[in-house]
């Protein structure tokens, strides 16, 4: 053989054929593993959410989306001005959203529209706030593992001021929104 010549055998390489029985099985199994991941997804790691209302404008508008994370408060407690998605503390099975601005231990008082926490004015509180709001309610005293909330929205929203029990309670909070997605994506602060 000359180095110009070369070997050339065919080997023949079997083809995989594939039957009707197994690809079906194959999609099967591939959409049983998303919904089972999804399953897991939704009850234990996140909180897919559409808001009904405008009472957390202009943060969040009416039929945004928004996406709350379960986990956030496994370590760790909800800060001031975290948006938390949690039950209703009147009325079971309700899904509300809201900031929270005062925490446990703490004073609330809401005078004139302006609100003090241990009667030092919250300034910051106007960077979230769509307007100012309007009255004076009474102080509320937040207990050990409670938090008191409020929307965006103060004109216009259900919040600790009007409910009967006006706290929400470690153990309603579902998670911490942490963006919302319709109309365009925004991580959430």
């Amino acid at each position: 053989m000359t180095h110009d010549e070369t070997n050339t055998e065919t080997v023949e390489v079997p083809q995989k054929t594939t039957t009707l029985k197994g690809e079906i099985i194959s999609w099967a199994k591939a959409i049983a593993s998303a919904a089972i991941i999804a399953f897991i997804a939704n009850n234990f790691i996140l909180v897919n959410a559409m808001i009904p209302t405008g009472s957390m404008e202009n943060t969040i508008m009416t039929n945004d989306r928004v996406v709350a994370f379960r986990l956030s408060y496994l370590f760790s407690s909800p800060s001031r001005f975290d948006i938390i998605v949690f039950h209703h503390p009147d009325r079971d099975g309700l899904l509300y959203i809201k900031r929270v601005i005062g925490l446990p231990g703490e004073s609330v008082y809401l005078i004139n529209g302006r609100i003090y926490i241990d009667g030092v004015y919250l300034a910051e509180d106007s960077a979230f706030a769509k307007e100012p709001f309007v009255g004076t309610f009474e102080p509320f005293i937040v207990g050990e593992g409670e938090y008191f909330v409020l929307g965006d929205n103060r004109n216009n929203s259900e919040d600790s001021r009007s409910w009967k029990y006006p706290f929400v309670t470690e153990d309603l909070i579902i998670g911490r929104a942490v963006f919302k997605y319709f109309r365009g994506f925004e991580i959430l602060r």
